[in-house]
Formats: C-alpha cells, structure tokens, sequence
C-alpha cells in the first residue's frame, strides 16, 4: 500500500512540476482572474493526469501502441491550441487605451469622467477553466509522452491488485493538484503586486507571449 502511494505521488509529481504550457498558463491564470476561479484549471489539468493514471494501471499495455501512433497528430493540435490561447491572452494588453470621456461624472460616482480606460481582461468561470485546461492538458504533447513512458516502466507492481492500483491513482491526482493550485496561487500573488491597468497589461503580455514561445518550441521539438 505505501509502495503504491509513493509511486503514484512521485508520478503525479513527475508529469505536474516540468515547466511547460500548462504551469505558464495556470499562473497567467492565477495573476488574471485569482486564485479561486483560477483553481478550476488546476482542477482541469489534475483530472486528466488522473485520467491518465487509471488507463496506466488499468490498460497501459494495450493503450501505449496506440498514444505512440497518435503523438505526432496531437503535438500538431496542441502547437495551434497554444498559438490561439496566447493571443486570447495577450490581447487585453495590446489593446490600446480608450480615449478620455469628456462628460460629468454621474451622481454619486466618485470616479473621473476624463480618466482614461484600460482594456479589462475578460471575466470567466470555475467550470469554464476547468474545461478549456482540462481539454489542453489532454493533447499537451508533454503529457502524453510521459503518459505513454509511465504505461511502459514499472512504477507499479505488475500483480498489484484493485487497492494498491486505486491508492495509485489517488495519490498521482493528489499530487498534481497540489502542485498546480501551488502555481494558481502563486499567479494571484503576483496579480495582487501588478494592481491596477498597467499591471493587468504586463500580465497580459508576458502570460500571452510565454504560451506562444512554448508553442513555437513544441512546433520545432
């Protein structure tokens, strides 16, 4: 039982820690829209690698043929989903700035008519990071590739049985949502230092330009 516990946390961790995609996203994430809404990523990308686990202990002999086939395609898929989801993130920052408005502050707004508006990035949901990063860490070509070298090594006993496969799989999803709430946190330490427009802008850009970097390397490797 403890055998299977440590082998499923340090697979968990071996998929999880590696920079790649999935951290620079969650930590935008994180600096964007904070670190609870922003949790739903993370919650996206630990179900897939616990996903993953379960097909690993359950039918890795079987499936590892069949990722190796795939993995070419699905780098392909996931070299366009990059390029797409860092321009999303970088266009609050390229925005430019509205015009100031000339017009009398509305009674009882404290604001300033004439200051002007920062492009505001856009508002999302829980459920609605947890899908689109659930769905990019499925064909991040990173994660299928250790997927398809855990389904063939022996982090597991071959004659384990249904408890120490479950405690596995557990523990490898433990372990991987403990390390990207850890990014999604540490991005909402950061959106809390860059406050304001010109922060928000920052954040934009360098979280849209490091995703597109990370494409344009997945395309050349």
């Amino acid at each position: 039982m403890l055998d299977a516990l440590l082998a499923g946390a340090i697979a968990g961790y071996a998929i999880a820690i590696p920079v790649g995609a999935i951290a620079a996203l969650l930590i935008t994430l994180g600096a964007q829209h904070g670190a609870r809404i922003a949790a739903g990523g993370a919650f996206g990308a630990a179900t897939v690698d616990g996903v993953y686990a379960t097909i690993a202990v359950t039918a890795g002999a079987v499936i590892a043929p069949l990722i190796a086939r795939v993995e070419e395609p699905l780098r392909w898929v996931s070299v366009a989903v990059l390029l797409v989801l860092g321009v999303v993130l970088a266009l609050p920052g390229l925005r430019p700035r509205s015009t100031p408005v000339e017009a009398a502050p509305l009674a009882g707004d404290s604001g300033r008519a004439d200051a002007p508006r920062e492009p505001r990035v856009r508002t999302t949901t829980f459920r609605r990071l947890f899908v689109t990063v659930g769905a990019l860490t499925l064909v991040n070509p990173v994660t299928v590739v250790y997927f398809a070298a855990l389904v063939g090594s022996s982090t597991l006993a071959v004659d384990a049985g249904a408890v120490e496969r479950t405690v596995f799989v557990l523990a490898a999803f433990a372990a991987s949502l403990s390390w990207q709430l850890l990014l999604t946190t540490a991005g909402s330490l950061v959106g809390r230092v860059l406050t304001g427009p010109t922060g928000a802008r920052v954040t934009a850009l360098v979280g849209g330009a490091l995703v597109i970097a990370l494409a344009v390397r997945a395309a050349l490797s």
